[in-house]
């Protein structure tokens, strides 16, 4: 299947390194205009210099709303258009049984992975999507389907990830708003999960092997083109056959 993002605009948050810089570049590569943002600059550009096409980058913490607002203005005066948003930045700043987080890290965890990603869809909705549909791309986890021991308060975040994604595809469309709960990914965000448990999961799935960025992202591809066009509301969970195996993390 030959997608193209020709003539479309992408900004993808999160985009430095691994999922969302993977999909970044392989928008790019399909034709989008694409601004990449996450809290670094100098990462930003380096990231930058690995992909093809009309890319440009804006610095930005993906929990604050004022960042998100003149992130989406900025593509806008850049780029003319924001035809895909996609929330992919997350933090995880806490492993450990649910009521023993602290509220700092708590609040944190709440802000990047679920206040940002909401208030980002308002920014990019209210300055472009509401009179030029578009598509709007949330990473959630399949954290956010499943219960597990030390991952508590970041599963809750993606779970209520899942919710606003189809609670916002009934509100905004004909805007398309999708989602995608990887699994265990080779990524630096995951490095504490491959390093402990990586070899034994990839033993138990069916794939006999964990996820790559590419993978997400060839997912991402599909879901931000036209020919997805009938797709909203779903988020579709990509974990090399982990659902389908015995036993858990």
């Amino acid at each position: 299947m030959n997608i193209s993002l020709q003539g479309k605009v992408a900004l993808v948050t999160g985009a430095s390194r691994g999922i969302g810089k993977a999909i970044a570049r392989q928008y790019a590569a399909a034709g989008a205009k694409v601004m990449i943002s996450s809290r670094k600059e100098d990462a930003l550009r380096a990231a930058a210099k690995e992909m093809t096409g009309d890319v440009e980058v804006f610095a930005a913490n993906a929990g604050d709303v004022e960042a998100g607002k003149a992130c989406v203005m900025a593509t806008l005066e850049r780029f003319g258009a924001l035809d895909i948003l996609v929330n992919n930045a997350a933090t995880n700043p806490y492993m450990g049984p649910t009521l023993e987080i602290d509220e700092s890290r708590y609040d944190k965890t709440f802000q990047v992975n679920l206040r940002g990603p909401l208030f980002w869809c308002k920014a990019a909705w209210e300055a472009h999507m509401k009179s030029h549909p578009g598509v709007i791309l949330n990473i959630a986890s399949v954290g956010g389907l499943r219960a597990e021991g030390f991952l508590g308060v970041y599963n809750l975040t993606k779970a209520a990830l899942i919710h606003m994604t189809r609670q916002l595809a009934g509100e905004l469309g004909p805007t398309r708003v999708v989602g995608i709960a990887p699994g265990l990914v080779k990524t630096d965000f995951a490095a504490v999960l491959v390093e402990n448990f990586g070899e034994r999961l990839a033993g138990q799935l069916p794939t006999k092997r964990l996820g790559e960025p590419d993978d997400i992202a060839n997912l991402a591809l599909f879901l931000a083109s036209d020919k997805a066009s009938w797709i909203t509301g779903e988020t579709y969970v990509i974990d090399g056959g982990a659902g389908v195996r015995s036993g858990a993390i």
